[in-house]
């Protein structure tokens, strides 16, 4: 019989880090995860605001919407492919050296986008640079929300993670934050003819200020606590499935050697259901809405920017005190709970969005995002690793991530186009989509057992 699976650690290994360790940490993965975010909510709202005129034919402007978005869908491709390979180097060899090169790539590429060259000058030759810059920035961001997840969810004390690591989801409000802040000062600051014309690219190669920090930050990181105290982890490295086993069979550890002989299918299963629920929503409220809002209930381009503004300000309220409400209540009542109220105000806050009215819009929008994309963001940065083992912990957890992103966040919004068109401007396509999504939260949260405050030094999965 396997030894009976602890909820907490006995001798926390996040003991051996003091408190300025954890602060560089938390500073590490919330920098890291603000750039991520700021990249894509450029991207994003340039998708939604010129880049179907600078980058793709405008002989029909609703088809360049969908071109340009699934130009932004072509990052969540790549994204998976670069989980893969960042997530095994880091499950092998540790958290800091894989966080550093995903910045740096990660980085690199936005900031390049700044410097492409356009339709009209080039021909197709702009959107194949973009797309290829597009699969780099994803190649990269793969494994970057995940790993700060993981690193910070390693790093907390056991019965405070929630609200540690939702500075993780505070990095992808702050990034979306100021992304956003960065377009309305465009906007206002320029005319729409200089904005085309040139100022777009002042965000795109101004990020790079941002990713040198965060890459002095990385330099000087220590190493995860768990990953040092992993039963199968020797000199700073993780021993092959062979030498894990031998060593298991020699010291009699038991639950190394359950591990060993355990599929991950469960635990994959909810951690996919709970991600398409955040993924999805996400996509779906913070680009394909703003384009909703521009192009096909024809507002004026400012409202959709400062309405993420205004949310991702309220988002500094949502976000940490879903965390502390993990940590307090649990993780599987807190997604219950939110799953539960997302669903019960998709249909009122589309309607106030549809209304028009300036007012509304900005109400429907800020309820919408925080009840339906920023409560489940500061819950899944800590869930998604409770739910797996130590030794495969990184990888399992972007490649849930990541997979579900490709179908939920990148296809989303090119779905939601697409049929948004095809239903001449109806919204009940998005409410659809969006109930969908939350109802594969819903699902996981009952299916999922709890798992605050495990032992994640525990090799075995939670289910």
């Amino acid at each position: 019989m396997s030894e009976p699976r602890s909820s907490v650690a006995a001798g926390d290994p996040t003991e051996n880090r003091s408190v300025r360790d954890l602060v560089r940490a938390a500073i590490s993965g919330w920098l890291g995860t603000a750039l991520e975010f700021m990249d894509y909510q450029l991207y994003s709202l340039a998708a939604a605001l010129v880049f179907a005129d600078l980058f793709f034919s405008n002989e029909d402007p609703a088809m360049a919407v969908v071109a340009a978005m699934a130009t932004y869908g072509v990052g969540y491709v790549a994204r998976p492919v670069g989980a893969f390979f960042f997530a095994r180097l880091g499950d092998k060899t540790g958290r800091t050296k894989v966080l550093f090169y995903t910045i740096l790539l990660m980085g690199l590429s936005t900031t390049l986008i700044g410097f492409l060259p356009t339709y009209s000058q080039v021909g197709l030759l702009a959107p194949i640079l973009l797309v290829l810059l597009r699969i780099a920035q994803g190649f990269g961001a793969g494994a970057e929300i995940s790993g700060a997840g993981v690193m910070l969810a390693e790093y907390a004390p056991a019965k405070r993670r929630g609200i540690i690591a939702s500075l993780v989801a505070l990095g992808t409000n702050c990034g979306t934050l100021l992304a956003s802040a960065l377009w309305a000062g465009l906007l206002l600051a320029f005319s729409e003819d200089e904005v085309i014309a040139w100022a777009w690219r002042i965000p795109f190669i101004g990020s790079v200020v941002i990713m040198l920090f965060a890459v002095w930050v990385r330099f000087n990181l220590k190493e995860s606590p768990i990953f040092e105290e992993r039963d199968d982890v020797v000199d700073g490295k993780a021993l092959t499935k062979q030498e894990t086993i031998a060593l298991a069979t020699e010291t009699g550890n038991l639950r190394t050697l359950e591990a060993m002989n355990r599929k991950p299918i469960k635990a994959f299963s909810i951690a996919l259901l709970l991600r398409f629920g955040q993924a999805g929503n996400s996509g779906l409220v913070q680009t394909y809405l703003i384009s909703y809002i521009t192009v096909v209930l024809l507002l004026d381009r400012s409202i959709g920017v400062n309405a993420v503004i205004v949310s991702s300000l309220v988002a500094f309220i949502t976000v940490p005190l879903s965390g502390w409400l993990g940590d307090r209540y649990g993780r599987k009542r807190m997604y219950m709970v939110w799953a539960i109220i997302a669903l019960i105000i998709i249909v009122p806050t589309m309607l106030m969005i549809h209304s028009k009215d300036t007012a509304l819009v900005f109400v429907g929008y800020v309820v919408l995002h925080n009840l339906a994309v920023m409560s489940f963001a500061s819950l899944e940065n800590l869930t998604l690793p409770e739910l797996f083992g130590a030794r495969n912990r990184y990888t399992y957890t972007a490649m849930a991530r990541e997979i579900a992103a490709i179908v939920a966040t990148g296809a989303g919004p090119v779905i939601a186009a697409a049929w948004v068109s095809a239903a001449t401007g109806s919204f009940i396509p998005i409410i659809i989509m969006l109930g969908v999504f939350t109802l594969c939260a819903l699902v996981a949260s009952i299916w999922m057992p709890e798992v605050a405050g495990r032992d994640l030094t525990d090799p075995r999965d939670a289910i």
